[in-house]
């Protein structure tokens, strides 16, 4: 279900998964596919991570990252879950094909994104 919150999305972001909704900064991105597809690998990986466990593992990844890094920005996009849905979110046909766990390839790489 998609749900429109100015309040819920962050500033400097424009959707935000939280299982099983997605918050939509403004109503006209609900015609934005690849941010929906994006957000929707975000709510297979809540899933396949029994959704608490999930966001337990962002934070202390984050943190990691952002000690790494020194930045949030790019802390926040080598976080394994968003390398991956940032990679695949174009592909909308990804989440049929999609492995169980898939983030897990994006934890160790070295592929950094800015």
């Amino acid at each position: 279900m998609v749900l429109i919150s100015r309040i819920l999305v962050p500033k400097g972001y424009l959707g935000l998964a939280v299982y099983p909704f997605i918050f939509l900064k403004e109503k006209s991105l609900r015609n934005n596919k690849n941010l929906l597809n994006h957000e929707m690998i975000h709510l297979k990986q809540q899933l396949e991570m029994l959704i608490i466990p999930f966001y337990l593992f962002y934070v202390i990844e984050f943190v990691v990252k952002l000690a790494t890094y020194k930045q949030w920005a790019k802390a926040y996009r080598n976080i394994s879950f968003e390398r991956e849905a940032y990679r695949y979110e174009s592909n909308l046909s990804y989440l049929k094909q999609r492995r169980f766990w898939s983030f897990l390839k994006y934890i160790r790489t070295n592929d950094l994104q800015t």
